[in-house]
């Protein structure tokens, strides 16, 4: 499997965990807390349901539905551009990356077989074991409980209930980033 880079990405970050674990919760708080700080910040979201971004009565919506291959919606506010893969494979996150305007940051929910370092975000009361004993992309895990005894070295244990130490760590992640690219 190839990393997945893209200069105008800025930095990739991967955000992964079952469902219900809090993941949107902590990306809208970093989102919003690092907009604020002047970053570029782009977010990925991958889903594995039919994305339904219009109603079906739409003009677009029917223009897609007719076979347009891209049908782009506009306004003085927002654009969106629906491309119709017609069963051509799903686009890498390599080839999703390119598409986005450039960014300091570009945080990733899904993708989680993809190669980019990874924040995991784990409640033990989901009853699911944790990922970051098996993947080595990543580098650090947020929880609602403790760093267990066996923690592979190298690997940041944050508190999930502190939102304020996450979004330390990024922002020192991202700083040393910056000085190390």
């Amino acid at each position: 499997m190839q990393q997945v880079t893209s200069a105008q990405a800025g930095t990739v970050l991967g955000v992964i965990g079952p469902s219900g674990s809090g993941k949107t919760t902590l990306l809208e708080f970093l989102v919003t807390e690092l907009a604020a700080r002047g970053l570029r910040v782009n977010v990925i979201k991958h889903s594995h349901h039919d994305l339904e971004l219009e109603p079906p009565r739409k003009d677009s919506a029917r223009f897609r539905q007719a076979g347009a291959a891209d049908v782009m919606v506009a306004s003085p506010f927002r654009y969106a551009i629906v491309h119709e893969l017609r069963g051509a494979p799903e686009p890498t996150l390599a080839e999703q990356m390119a598409r986005l305007s450039p960014a300091d940051l570009t945080l990733v929910e899904g993708f989680k077989a993809d190669p980019i370092a990874k924040l995991e975000v784990y409640r033990a009361a989901l009853g699911k074991p944790g990922l970051f004993r098996h993947d080595s992309h990543i580098v650090a895990v947020a929880s609602d409980q403790g760093a267990p005894d066996d923690l592979p070295p190298g690997l940041a244990w944050l508190d999930l209930n502190a939102p304020a130490e996450v979004l330390a760590w990024l922002l020192s992640r991202l700083e040393k980033n910056l000085t190390q690219g």
